[in-house]
């Protein structure tokens, strides 16, 4: 009975901030056609209610079979788009709530499929929420956004690379990400996926009993920011 009620505090304890195990990027499925020309230079804002950014997180270590690979949404970005008269006179700023992850959604994890099946129990979704704001991880009491901030753009439309500084948990990092814009008469969205590391981040993979479990230090970032051009 000991031994059961132990492994269940290790699997409440998981802290899921950002740690999936290596795996080739899966591109999110295209919403529009690509754009064929920038927008007309000016300022644009994200259009919240139309982006989101998820991680994918999964468990390691030998007791990992006691753990689960989670799915964290954020759908709270707020931020703008400068749009130049060429991509490398572009620009954009990106915030994000540290508080505003959904652990475990069921209709994300169906999406993610394979890796993520079944639902988890509210109490563990707590529990992993509760330990990815904590102090040792993100630090949202201190740090309640994650900042997201553009610092040079370049490539074509249809596959841009955007080198980006990342603030989070009082940590600055420089890293560079893939993109690919597509649009209509209402909206321009950026779109892509890539593995991101928590230590490039600053961050420290959280782990239990001398690594027993443990969240790995790869994760797989996939997002979608959409501006409303009207």
């Amino acid at each position: 009975m000991l031994s059961r009620i132990t492994a269940a505090g290790l699997v409440l304890s998981l802290a899921a901030c950002a740690a999936p195990r290596p795996r080739p990027p899966v591109p999110q499925a295209p919403t529009a056609a690509a754009l064929t020309s920038l927008p007309a230079p000016g300022g644009y804002q994200v259009d919240s209610g139309n982006s989101e950014l998820r991680l994918l997180v999964y468990r390691a270590g030998p007791l990992s079979n006691l753990g689960h690979n989670h799915v964290m949404v954020n759908r709270g970005l707020t931020g703008t788009v400068q749009i130049g008269d060429s991509i490398s006179a572009s620009s954009f700023s990106v915030r994000v709530p540290a508080d505003g992850f959904i652990v475990d959604d069921a209709q994300a994890r169906q999406e993610e499929g394979g890796d993520f099946q079944g639902d988890i129990p509210q109490e563990a979704k707590a529990g992993t929420l509760r330990n990815m704001l904590s102090a040792a991880v993100l630090n949202a009491a201190e740090f309640p956004d994650i900042t997201v901030k553009s610092m040079t753009l370049a490539g074509t439309l249809d596959a841009l690379s955007a080198d980006m500084e990342i603030s989070a948990a009082g940590h600055s990092s420089r890293i560079s990400a893939p993109l690919n814009l597509q649009g209509d008469a209402h909206h321009v969205i950026a779109v892509g996926s890539m593995e991101l590391r928590q230590t490039a981040l600053g961050l420290t993979p959280y782990s239990l009993a001398g690594g027993a479990l443990q969240v790995q230090d790869a994760m797989q970032l996939k997002f979608k920011i959409t501006l409303a051009t009207d």
